[in-house]
């Protein structure tokens, strides 16, 4: 395995966000009279709106208004973040600085778009670490779709098997390996089933758990089952 670039996707992965997320899409849905729940949120993660808009007309009915219920949770999500900060995952900078002492080329592929992508990293006093940015209005299909992590391979000149990306949600792991990238998946609100759990090199606690898996020295993952070797062509 030549690992020469690590992609990280954003909410959920390096932010606590997805609990926000969770939270003001249901309070924004209730709002306008629907009956949002975490399961409706967790489908959409990572998807743009071109596909979150009829997967949750489909579940909620065609009445549901996506635009306007998507900018009622921009708004709270921002009040909140603007009053309470944003928290980083376990481990981020640690295996952050690990990456750049190493020489390891450094991108994000995320969903969100890259206004408050921008604000989130700099915020949190990381924008710097990063190569390269991609954002899901960057590329024609958002995740599950692949065209995402064959563009942060493509701005980061790199082979997608020369690259590890690092995925908390389903969306985003079926994404990097249908690149053609492997892929660790450190979760969040959700854990790996079976089927997904054929796509990932690893499974992980926390980021910093990352340096031993680019090390080699990670002890004792059978016991733990935290660690699957998965062959790449």
């Amino acid at each position: 395995m030549d690992i020469k670039g690590i992609i990280f996707d954003m909410d959920g992965l390096m932010l606590d966000t997805e609990r926000l997320l969770c939270k003001f899409w249901c309070q924004a849905a209730e709002e306008m009279g629907f009956k949002m729940t975490k399961q409706h949120v967790l489908g959409i993660r990572s998807c743009s709106a071109s596909i979150a808009e009829p997967e949750l007309k489909e579940q909620l009915g065609d009445s549901f208004d996506y635009p306007v219920v998507r900018a009622r949770r921009i708004e709270l999500m921002n009040s909140h973040i603007k009053e309470f900060g944003i928290s980083m995952k376990k481990g981020l900078i640690e295996l952050l600085n690990y990456l750049k002492s190493n020489n390891y080329l450094i991108a994000v592929a995320t969903a969100t778009d890259l206004t408050r992508t921008t604000m989130y990293l700099k915020q949190l006093n990381i924008f710097n670490y990063f190569d390269k940015i991609v954002c899901g209005s960057m590329v024609s299909k958002s995740k599950p779709a692949p065209d995402i992590y064959l563009k942060a391979c493509q701005d980061l000149s790199l082979e997608p098997k020369n690259c590890l990306a690092l995925e908390d949600s389903p969306n985003g792991i079926i994404s990097a390996h249908d690149a053609g990238c492997h892929v660790i998946m450190i979760p969040d609100l959700s854990e790996p089933d079976d089927e997904l759990l054929m796509l990932l090199d690893a499974r992980l606690d926390s980021l910093d758990l990352v340096i031993d898996f680019l090390n080699k020295k990670i002890n004792n993952f059978n016991s733990l089952m935290q660690y699957k070797p998965h062959n790449k062509n």
